[in-house]
């Protein structure tokens, strides 16, 4: 009896469509991600669909000023609407296995599930940190135009940046960038200097410093001009607000050894424990028990431990104290363009067909959204960790 036949081909558009899900969700980044320009991380997929290598992110600078009153003339008084933009290019990543019978003849598991299993495991990962270095990336202003407009800035890795780019990005992000528990730490305008100010004695992460970040994120781009040499400034808008309530939310990204710091301060503790909702006598749901975010003051703190692994600053602070970065997050804090979705690819030719492999590939770039030479959508935290041991 002849019986249907499933195309090898739509088994890989199946499993490519699946992946590309199941890599972003295992990312720990999917609940912030959208192609919404309100999402903390912004996807866009232009280049899908047309030829190009870069995507650009668009900001319309918001209109400031007293306006005219009464009978003053508006004519002549305009202000310009600024524009600017973040650019993200593409670069292909790719990555495949062999699977040679001379190996896979030896066992009874199925490798190629098993490595489909593997290449979603590090497609998921490398998204992960790529844009927790992003987070950290250093800016370098873009050349002002003609019209006195900054022009499109570019990104340097932390562990890959000058002395003098640290200070210049500290000048320009002085209203979003913190040390410790006291914005005075950045008085001196040094990066390194700032680094040294922040010691385990008076650095360490709290509810204070919670409530200091979000303090500064609802205020950045109001009392302290960002980019203060171009005269661009931007706001940074809270992840989610609902302003009948009053009430503005913001995510606080931070590595496992100041999310242990902070799920210890008894202010959170006492909050986490007493005013959330749970089941009565529900160990599940009960925030003693359970690992997961904490919650405090309209900030979701979220624990992403390959911050530490990526970015932990050894020895950096005040009596050679471990620093550790966290970022506090509003809208579009991130951009992520993509110029094709994940893709399989096999290859069962070589070797007649003795070699056979298996391999992703996709078209895609991350970038921190910033304009002017300030970043556009965070507050970065600097504090001293505990030691291990």
């Amino acid at each position: 009896m002849a019986e249907v036949q499933l195309a090898t081909a739509l088994e890989r558009q199946e499993w490519a469509t699946k992946l590309t899900y199941e890599y972003v969700r295992e990312s720990g980044l999917k609940p912030y991600m959208g192609t919404e320009d309100t999402s903390i991380i912004r996807l866009d997929y232009t280049l899908v669909s047309q030829a190009g290598d870069t995507v650009n992110f668009p900001l319309v600078q918001r209109i400031q000023g007293r306006g005219v009153r009464g009978s003053e003339i508006l004519k002549g008084n305009e202000v310009d609407l600024g524009l600017a933009n973040t650019k993200v290019t593409v670069n292909w990543i790719r990555q495949g296995v062999k699977l040679p019978k001379s190996t896979t003849f030896r066992t009874a598991i199925d490798m190629w599930n098993a490595s489909k299993t593997q290449l979603r495991q590090w497609s998921s990962e490398l998204l992960r940190d790529e844009a927790i270095l992003a987070m950290a990336s250093i800016i370098v202003p873009g050349t002002l135009d003609t019209k006195g407009l900054p022009g499109t800035d570019s990104q340097v890795l932390y562990s890959l940046s000058t002395a003098s780019q640290r200070n210049t990005y500290l000048a320009n992000n002085s209203d979003r960038v913190v040390f410790g528990n006291a914005r005075s730490n950045t008085a001196s305008g040094n990066w390194a200097t700032a680094l040294g100010n922040v010691n385990t004695t008076s650095g360490q992460s709290s509810a204070a410093h919670v409530r200091l970040l979000k303090t500064i994120a609802k205020n950045a781009g109001q009392s302290i001009p960002t980019a203060s040499t171009t005269g661009f400034t931007t706001n940074i808008r809270p992840y989610k607000s609902d302003m009948t309530a009053g009430r503005e939310w913001f995510v606080y990204f931070v590595g496992s050894r100041e999310f242990s710091v902070l799920s210890q301060d008894p202010t959170i503790v006492q909050i986490n424990t007493s005013s959330r909702p749970r089941e009565a006598g529900g160990v599940d749901s009960n925030p003693l028990f359970q690992d997961g975010d904490l919650m405090y003051l309209g900030v979701v703190i979220r624990e992403v431990p390959e911050i530490d692994s990526l970015l932990l600053l050894t020895g950096a602070g005040g009596s050679s104290a471990d620093l550790a970065m966290g970022f506090l997050c509003g809208q579009s804090a991130i951009c992520v363009g993509y110029g094709q979705r994940t893709q399989v690819r096999e290859d069962r030719q070589e070797d007649y067909e003795f070699r056979p492999g298996m391999a992703v590939e996709e078209l895609r770039g991350i970038a921190k959204t910033s304009f002017g030479g300030a970043q556009y959508g965070m507050v970065t935290s600097i504090t001293a960790v505990p030691a291990l041991v």
